[in-house]
């Protein structure tokens, strides 16, 4: 049996993880709300989704160096993909905005799709699959917004 550690979300986790996405929905806001300085908001949304895009992909560093019951090609593939967020992330911010937002987007959906796949090898805790759900929903709504912007807002 699982302990109520490893099955409810830890409030000071909710705290981290739901603050997380006032950068988010604050700036995606702003460029709808504030027409003189939307280069900067846009590029500051672009600057914070890079760095959370890298911070999330970088859990499976240390799941591939910490989790003894993965197998030597889970192990690899966490490695792998551990790196693979803060590439997307790196070359989103050398692109114009609607192409940055359009590679973070997928960035994020994928680093997801990835969780999904993972989550039980790697022994995530049970409340960590539905907070990154939330949590990515919310970000995917502020880029789809942001990329609605910079395609018919300027």
């Amino acid at each position: 049996m699982m302990s109520d550690a490893h099955t409810k979300l830890p409030p000071y986790v909710a705290l981290l993880g739901y603050g997380g996405l006032i950068p988010f929905v604050g700036l995606a806001s702003l460029l709808w709300l504030d027409a003189q300085r939307v280069t900067t908001w846009s590029q500051a949304l672009i600057s914070y989704g890079a760095v959370i895009l890298s911070f999330v992909g970088a859990v499976y560093w240390g799941v591939a160096m910490s989790v003894s019951t993965l197998n030597e090609s889970q192990r690899q593939r966490a490695f792998v993909w551990s790196v693979a967020p803060a590439l997307f992330a790196w070359f989103a911010t050398m692109m114009v905005d609607a192409v940055a937002l359009l590679i973070l987007l997928l960035g994020f959906v994928a680093q997801f799709v990835q969780d999904h796949r993972f989550a039980n090898a790697a022994g995530l805790p049970a409340w960590y699959l539905p907070l990154r759900k939330q949590l990515t929903f919310v970000v995917c709504c502020c880029l789809l917004a942001s990329l609605l912007h910079s395609a018919i807002g300027r």
